[in-house]
C-alpha cells in the first residue's frame, strides 16, 4: 500500500474541518449527523474517523481551530476590529456558527465544558496581550481592571454573534461598536 505523505494528510483535515465547520453551523452539533458529515466533506465516514476518534473530537478540534484563528485575530487587531469586520461580512467568518454551538455545548455538557476551558484561555490571553498592550501605550483607560475589560469585550462580541443569528439587521451596530471603543479610550487619542 503506498505511504501518504503528511501534506495530503494536513490537506485531508482541512478539507475535513472546512466541510464539519459548515455542518456544525448549519445543523448544530446534534443534526450533524455522521452521513451529513459526509455530505459536507465529500468524504467518507472511514476517512473522516480515520483523522478524529469521533464527532465530539472533530467538533472540538473545529473549536480549537478556531480559537486560535481567533486569538491570532484578536492579538493582531483588537477585538473591537474583529468585530467590525464581522459586520462588514459575516459569511467571512465561519466560526461564528461553532461559537455559538461552543455556548450551547458548555451550557449543556459538563464534559465538553472542561475540554473547551483551555480553549477558552488562548483567547483570553490574546485579549488580555492587547489590552495591555494598548493600556502601556496610553491608548485605552487604565482605571478599568484588565480582567474587566476583557469580559466587557467578550459580552459585547456575544451579543453581537447572538444579533446577527437572529437575523435582527445591522443598522445601529456600527454606531454601536464606536460607542464601545469611545468607552475604552483615555481621551487621549
Amino acid at each position: 500500500m503506498p505511504r501518504v505523505s503528511q501534506d495530503h494528510m494536513d490537506a485531508r483535515r482541512r478539507q475535513i474541518l472546512s466541510g464539519a465547520r459548515v455542518c456544525f453551523a448549519e445543523y448544530g452539533f446534534e443534526g450533524a449527523t455522521v452521513r451529513r458529515l459526509e455530505e459536507a466533506t465529500g468524504l467518507s465516514r472511514g476517512a473522516i474517523f480515520h483523522h478524529f476518534d469521533d464527532k465530539d473530537a472533530l467538533f472540538l478540534a473545529l473549536a480549537h481551530d478556531d480559537a486560535e484563528d481567533m486569538a491570532a485575530t484578536v492579538a493582531e487587531q483588537g477585538l473591537v476590529q474583529v468585530m467590525r469586520e464581522i459586520l462588514a461580512d459575516p459569511d467571512e467568518f465561519s466560526w461564528l456558527g461553532t461559537r455559538l454551538e461552543i455556548a450551547r455545548r458548555i451550557r449543556t455538557d459538563p464534559a465538553f465544558s472542561e475540554q473547551w476551558r483551555d480553549r477558552q484561555d488562548e483567547v483570553d490571553a490574546a485579549i488580555l496581550a492587547r489590552l495591555r498592550k494598548k493600556k502601556a501605550s496610553d491608548r485605552i483607560r487604565t482605571d478599568v481592571p484588565d480582567d474587566v475589560l476583557r469580559v466587557y469585550l467578550d459580552v459585547v462580541l456575544d451579543g453581537l454573534i447572538t444579533h446577527l443569528a437572529s437575523g435582527r439587521g445591522t443598522e445601529y451596530v456600527s454606531q454601536m461598536l464606536d460607542l464601545v471603543e469611545a468607552s475604552l479610550r483615555t481621551g487621549r487619542d
